[in-house]
């Protein structure tokens, strides 16, 4: 795991050249504190930067930028390619030697037996690849699927700039950035930046699952090209539905998460697993452990609030396992501290409340191994968010109601304030405490949302909102669309469900949860990695029917059962937590002094993104207990915290 960045610079000097580059490079540090490296080509004004964590042949013959054996190709990479060893087998039997024992070394050989588009492909892992191809003058960027690894690029000015993170991009001595007010609205709407956007005009996120080539004679950026995507793959798994009994598919399932496990266990550093005792991560280390001849390191940390700990479920999961388990409890101080790195740490507006666990857990983890792997994906391939089933419901009931009386009812819910509905519906608060952490007044205004839309994707859409109308808060905005807004971009899905999974794969999976969980790891020069995303397991998942995925109100069936072969269900069978901290009342006590800096109302007039009412509105009325504001504030304090560190 590695940070690259580079840049296609024309006329500079040589020595310039690699000046720049290498600042460039030293910005991703965290990323790889164990070697640098840069090459460039003055004539071409091309510059590769590299920062190398060593986690697959750690002797200098991993050193990156790398040239590929006939010296025509250049590669900064970044990612693990867990078929390398396979691949390498194929090229040897080809006639290529190798000199080293990296997947590097197999890519740029790939790559000249097979050329870009026939490498690429055939790579399964996860990775972010900057390759210069000296003979066609080419810059080639390629992401892969799922969007482990993220990768920035665009012409800024005359000068072309990438990177693994957006820091090394501004290091560069003609960076020029301006906020794109119209992202800032979508960021606002999803609490992140959704793809293919940055926050910054003309600086753009590449595509999971794609290519794209980069002249450097022209200014215009072309179309990236797709390798993979997940859009056909979901139609062509409900075109070819799996036709086995239910035994048939969890035993598939476990077979070929076994076989993907066994790849993304191979480390020569110490590896371990991120463990909460929930379904994904639990089916994950279950598997890894039976993999595995030595107990597996296990990582889990837990808070003293009442409704945030998972500590002890995952204890109990390990204690079952076998595993060599290692917990922390945090503090609420511990917590908060981490607030003042989020800026640095995301580097582009960002407001997951979860990305302040998932830093604390990767720096915990990193204390005893470098490698650590994850069950994030299980909830968007096996069913397993409750939205998909509350959607489909409240849907289907709302079009049972004719239209004039869904807007009257909406209408009337809106006539009292949350608050006010809170006093009036108290006697039902008890049996709904376990539904989520909003009060019933503010779940009641929600609903009123989701009964004036009509259709199944502005329902959606609505669940997954923050700032359900963004343009009112962001000044001078025309919110950017978006895959929920861009029909040319859904896949032809028999219903509602299937569609709902497919927008976060798309979206959500790439941009919320693989962004906080590559920065929160990277942060700690730490490797994180996916079994689930894993592009076979994908693939599977689509060609489930959903009756294995969902039965009987029961979410994630089919990977329940093969969990309950390791597991014993009552150490697993408890409603989903979730992975927060109680963000909201921080700010009403020891985060207030900090927020009301961040909002007061001289500094947002003066910066002129948000409309001053607007947000000075939520925020009072957040203080005083008359709404839950929580998400609507952390995403426009994580905008000011990051627009003040720039």
């Amino acid at each position: 795991m590695c940070g690259i960045t580079g840049t296609i610079d024309p006329g500079r000097d040589g020595g310039a050249l690699e000046a720049y580059v290498r600042t460039m490079a030293d910005t991703l540090v965290h990323r790889g504190p164990d070697d640098s490296g840069v090459w460039v080509d003055p004539y071409s004004g091309v510059g590769l930067g590299h920062r190398r964590l060593a986690i697959v042949d750690l002797s200098p013959l991993g050193h990156q930028p790398m040239a590929s054996a006939s010296g025509r190709y250049l590669v900064a990479f970044n990612g693990e390619i867990y078929n390398f060893r396979a691949l390498r087998d194929e090229l040897s039997a080809m006639g290529h030697a190798f000199s080293g024992g990296s997947d590097t070394e197999v890519l740029l050989a790939a790559v000249e037996a097979w050329g870009v588009a026939g490498a690429v492909p055939r790579f399964t892992g996860m990775f972010a690849i900057a390759l210069w191809d000296r003979e066609a003058r080419r810059l080639y960027l390629a992401r892969d699927r799922m969007g482990e690894k993220p990768l920035y690029y665009g012409w800024v000015g005359d000068v072309f700039l990438f990177g693994s993170e957006l820091k090394s991009l501004r290091a560069h001595p003609g960076w020029r950035g301006r906020v794109d007010r119209g992202v800032l609205a979508a960021y606002l709407r999803h609490n992140y930046v959704p793809a293919p956007y940055s926050i910054y005009h003309g600086v753009l996120k590449l595509m999971p699952g794609t290519v794209v080539s980069i002249d450097p004679e022209c200014r215009e950026l072309p179309d990236p090209v797709p390798f993979w995507d997940v859009r056909g793959v979901a139609e062509d798994g409900h075109l070819a539905p799996f036709e086995g009994t239910d035994a048939e598919a969890a035993d598939r399932l476990e077979e070929l998460l076994r076989e993907v496990l066994r790849d993304q266990m191979l480390a020569d550093v110490p590896l371990g697993a991120f463990l909460s005792g929930g379904l994904d991560s639990s089916t994950v280390t279950a598997l890894m452990q039976a993999e595995s001849e030595r107990p597996v390191k296990t990582f889990t940390i837990g808070f003293e609030e009442a409704g945030f700990d998972e500590a002890p479920h995952a204890r109990a999961v390990a204690r079952h396992l076998g595993t060599e388990h290692t917990e922390l409890y945090v503090t609420p101080t511990q917590a908060r501290d981490v607030i003042p790195a989020l800026p640095g740490l995301y580097d582009e507006p960002f407001a997951d409340v979860s990305q302040i666990p998932t830093f604390l857990l990767a720096r915990m983890a990193r204390e005893h191994v470098t490698v650590a792997l994850s069950g994030d994906g299980g909830d968007e391939l096996f069913y397993g968010y409750s939205r998909y089933g509350i959607t489909t419901d409240v849907y289907g009931k709302l079009m049972r109601l004719p239209g004039w009386l869904r807007h009257l009812g909406a209408a009337t819910i809106r006539m009292a304030p949350p608050a006010r509905w809170n006093a009036l519906l108290g006697w039902a608060a008890g049996g709904l405490a376990g539904y989520g952490r909003a009060s019933l007044g503010d779940k009641l205004h929600a609903a009123a949302g989701l009964l004036a839309n009509a259709t199944q994707e502005a329902v959606y859409r609505r669940l997954v909102s923050h700032w359900d109308m963004p343009e009112q808060a962001a000044l001078d905005a025309t919110e950017r669309p978006s895959v929920l807004t861009d029909r040319d971009r859904w896949a032809k899905l028999p219903g509602l469900p299937e569609r709902m999974m497919f927008w976060d794969q798309l979206s959500y999976l790439p941009d919320d949860i693989l962004v906080k969980v590559d920065r929160a790891t990277m942060g700690v020069s730490l490797e994180g990695r996916e079994p689930f995303l894993d592009h076979r397991v994908v693939a599977f998942s689509w060609s489930l029917p959903r009756h294995m995925k969902e039965r009987d109100g029961v979410s994630k069936w089919l990977l329940r059962q093969v969990l309950y072969r390791h597991v014993p269900r009552e150490l697993v069978e408890r409603p989903k937590m979730g992975f927060g901290v109680p963000i909201g009342e921080w700010l009403k006590g020891p985060l207030k002094g900090w927020a009301e800096a961040l909002l007061a109302p001289d500094r947002l007039r003066d910066e002129g993104y948000f409309d001053v009412a607007v947000v000075r509105g939520k925020w009072d009325q957040h203080l005083s207990g008359e709404r839950d504001w929580q998400n609507h504030l952390w995403d426009v304090l994580m905008f000011q915290a990051w627009l003040e560190a720039q």
